[in-house]
């Protein structure tokens, strides 16, 4: 079993092209001009680089972080297509750290749920420790409910023309261990990959424990608009 995202790196941005990636972008550049954040952010977790791509085109400079190299090869390679300038680099936000301080860090699309809860605080206050005083630290998770109840013990499949996958999840404890099958086209056959994901299931009040405890101020909110019973977004300033 390969670890999380050695093969799913390559599609990983392709798979999810429902997830509403323009309107997630246009969320993220909305609230960095209501905070009046500076220009000079670090997207975490930035996988295949569409937000470190779309900020970028809204007049930011951003560089994208992310664990897996396969996700990075990707970003730069669609990067290039696009004529888009943008800078990426093999990191952990656990270890994060930087040349300097920056203005802003986001960490879109479950990154945090990624984290283990051993490492929760560790991870936020190396995001801390890279920003200027005032901040701001944009990032989601994937909530208890939407990992109990809908992700949980189920199983789902998706079949295009070049990659194929299924995803089986299970519950174990405080945590959903994802075991995932692709089928890769190449040329008239299909190789296949397994790996493993494992995301951790966190409340609301956890998260914003460890936070204060960081050294952030924060607010909360439902995704885009929503209710926060799938996903809720965090919205914090370093004090």
């Amino acid at each position: 079993m390969a670890n999380s995202y050695s093969a799913l790196g390559r599609w990983f941005e392709y798979l999810n092209d429902d997830c509403g990636y323009e309107q997630w972008s246009q969320y993220l550049i909305d609230t960095l001009k209501k905070e009046n954040a500076g220009k000079n952010g670090v997207d975490i977790g930035c996988g295949n680089g569409y937000f470190t791509r779309a900020l970028i085109k809204a007049g930011y400079n951003v560089f994208g972080v992310d664990i897996s190299p396969e996700m990075l090869d990707k970003a730069q390679e669609i990067s290039l297509k696009q004529g888009v300038r943008a800078e990426f680099f093999l990191g952990d936000i656990t270890k994060l750290k930087l040349n300097g301080k920056t203005d802003f860090a986001v960490a879109v699309n479950d990154c945090i749920n990624y984290v283990s809860k051993d490492k929760l605080k560790t991870a936020f206050l190396r995001v801390n420790a890279c920003l200027k005083k005032g901040g701001l630290f944009i990032f989601d998770i994937s909530s208890a409910q939407k990992l109990r109840s809908v992700v949980a013990n189920n199983t789902f499949a998706e079949d295009r023309e070049d990659i194929t996958y299924i995803w089986f999840n299970s519950l174990e404890g405080d945590r959903v261990t994802m075991d995932l099958t692709l089928f890769e086209r190449r040329g008239d056959l299909f190789k296949r990959f397994d790996e493993r994901h494992v995301q951790y299931i966190y409340g609301e009040e956890e998260i914003l424990s460890a936070l204060k405890e960081a050294g952030f101020a924060v607010g909360t909110e439902g995704h885009l608009g929503a209710d926060k019973s799938d996903r809720i977004n965090f919205v914090c300033k370093k004090i």
